[in-house]
Order: C-alpha cells, then sequence, then structure tokens
C-alpha cells in the first residue's frame, strides 16, 4: 500500500477515532507520518501520536539498520531484512537468534513478552527440535547439491527418527486416563473367562 501524500510505501497505518462521522484511516509513509504526529493539535489523538513519534525516534541510523539487516539466523537461513519485510520468521530459532531485536518490537505490539492466551492442546514440537530438524533438511539439499547421497540418507534416517520420537511424544500426551481403563468394549465384563 502506498502514501496518501506520496508514492513511498505506507509503513503506518492510524486510524482515528475523534471524527463525528466515524474514524478516518490514514497510511503514512515514515516522513509524513513524522509529520502528521508532530503538527500541534488540540484532539484527543495527540497522547498517541506522541507515543508512535517517540517509537520513530527511538529507530537505529541507517549504518545501524543496514547491519541488522545484514544478521542471519543460522538455521534457515532468513535475514533481518527479509523478516522487516515479510513480517513474517522463518523458523522458532529466529526468536532466540533475533532476541534483542524483536524484544522492543514485541513490546511495543504486546506490551508483553510473554504469550498470555490460548494454547493448542497438543503440543507442538519443541523449539529446539524444530530447528534442528529444520537445519537437518537445509544440509540434506545441500549434500544432494553435491551429489554426496550417503550423506543425504543419513541426515534422511535422522530426521525420521527424530520425526517419530516427536509423534510417540504428542500421542502419549494425547492419550486420556479415562479412556485406558475401566470399561470393556467387547461386551463382555473383565474377568469372566469363555
Amino acid at each position: 500500500m502506498k502514501c496518501q501524500y506520496c508514492e513511498k510505501p505506507a509503513t503506518f497505518h492510524i486510524t482515528e477515532l475523534t471524527e463525528p462521522n466515524g474514524p478516518q484511516v490514514m497510511h503514512l509513509c515514515e516522513e509524513h507520518a513524522r509529520g502528521f504526529l508532530q503538527k500541534d493539535s488540540s484532539s484527543p489523538a495527540v497522547s498517541v501520536a506522541g507515543a508512535l513519534a517517540k517509537q520513530l525516534n527511538l529507530g537505529q541510523t541507517k549504518k545501524e539498520l543496514a547491519e541488522l539487516d545484514q544478521k542471519e539466523c543460522p538455521v534457515c537461513g532468513i535475514s533481518f531484512f527479509e523478516f522487516r519485510n515479510t513480517g513474517r520468521l522463518g523458523c522458532p530459532y529466529d526468536y532466540t537468534h533475533f532476541e534483542s531485536d524483536l524484544e522492543p518490537l514485541l513490546t511495543n505490539i504486546h506490551d508483553s513478552l510473554e504469550h498470555c492466551g490460548k494454547k493448542p492442546r497438543r503440543a507442538a514440537a519443541s523449539a529446539d527440535s524444530q530447528a534442528t530438524m529444520i537445519q537437518l533438511r537445509r544440509e540434506m539439499e545441500e549434500a544432494v547439491e553435491r551429489e554426496d547421497y550417503e550423506r543425504a540418507s543419513e541426515i534422511r534416517d535422522e530426521l525420521k527418527q527424530i520425526e517419530d520420537a516427536s509423534s510417540k511424544d504428542t500421542s502419549a500426551k494425547d492419550v486420556n486416563p479415562a479412556d485406558t481403563g475401566g470399561t470393556d468394549t467387547s461386551g463382555t465384563e473383565s474377568g469372566d473367562a469363555s
């Protein structure tokens, strides 16, 4: 989406709820957002605008941002530049690798660094095992490209073992203790011998 005032990409999307005829949505580039947020106004949006303006001033210099953009995850290979452009990380290890860079962003967006909502009933594979599996898949692809098929098959077997172990862990957690004991479904009472 482009800025309402120029051809640059809109990086700020501001909704003002002070208009009597409904909310006013603005899509602005950083330059126009600064101008909008710094204008003197007596509207209640000034406090929100002040917070956003403060966020703009906390940004890194171009040199720092260029260095940060070059930072890559050793597991999935995503760069911080790719994350900034897509808004998506490549693997669970990215949260660890980019931790210091993501903390201010998460605090700003969620006002917290800890999840405080619903969680899936079935536990997914741990972040460490997922990161290991991603790394192994990457190594397997590289081995195939080098035509080192023996190493690729070893990695494939290793991946299968990890996947089997994680599926056993989740299936063991899904068993309901009430389902394992008690009633016999064959129609005969337990303990009867025919």
